[in-house]
């Protein structure tokens, strides 16, 4: 009986490692949730708040400075092999403006060392980076930026994505598929020229949640039930 009840939880381990869900209500574990900052950090903070939360008391607040060196992150490496899901509720300060900027970034092995899947915005609204070859998703074609959303700002938003290992991505905004950030096999995005232009297939060690501006930008982010899974978790 021993042997078979071994043999089980080896055999469900594959896919439960990577399951995380965490609202930061007993607190921020900073081993299991560390802060993340390449190459260098100067001026952005993370820090858990009480005074705004998605669901009970705490959240993550992430305050960004302005440029390259102003990101900060805090994320997880416990990332499921195959599809990858991901839930975040988020609440930003300000809007997404014309520039560059990322509150999303995941090292992508797939791209090469210390290269990054990005998501941010730019042209005030939602897109991803692919940091090999700075191409976006969608195109930041008038008719890309129109196929994206803008985020908007001063309440909770809930942010969901997947990234398959055949490529796929797909994002949703309030359980609203967003069609500029869809790049599927088998459903057609006009706006995805510039990101299938390549044949890399993400391939991220861990997800992290901040700020990074390109430019001269700065915001402040909260960040609360954070899910990663192998399958899609929702908003509710």
């Amino acid at each position: 009986m021993f042997g078979k009840t071994a043999l089980l939880a080896l055999a469900v381990l594959p896919f439960t490692l990577g399951q995380v869900s965490e609202d930061f209500e007993s607190g921020w574990d900073q081993t299991a949730w560390p802060t993340y900052a390449q190459d260098c950090s100067q001026g952005g903070k993370v820090t858990l708040d009480s005074s705004t939360a998605h669901s009970g008391k705490n959240s993550m607040r992430v305050d960004g400075a302005g440029g390259y060196c102003g990101h900060i992150f805090f994320g997880t490496s416990k990332i499921p092999s195959g599809d990858v899901y991901v839930r975040a509720w988020i609440k930003a300060s300000k809007a997404l403006t014309s520039s560059h900027v990322s509150f999303i970034t995941m090292p992508d092995s797939a791209q090469g060392s210390k290269k990054h899947l990005r998501i941010g915005g730019q042209s005030n609204i939602l897109m991803y980076n692919r940091e090999s070859d700075d191409a976006t998703l969608p195109d930041l074609s008038p008719n890309g930026i129109a196929a994206s959303t803008k985020l908007p700002t001063g309440s909770w938003q809930c942010f969901e994505y997947h990234l398959g290992p055949d490529g796929t991505v797909e994002t949703w905004l309030n359980s609203n598929a967003i069609a500029g950030l869809t790049a599927k096999a088998g459903v057609s995005n006009a706006n995805a020229a510039q990101w299938q232009r390549s044949s890399v297939k993400p391939k991220i060690t861990a997800v992290y949640f901040g700020w990074e501006s390109y430019g001269g930008d700065t915001n402040t982010f909260w960040y609360d039930d954070i899910a990663v899974s192998s399958t899609r978790v929702g908003c509710t």
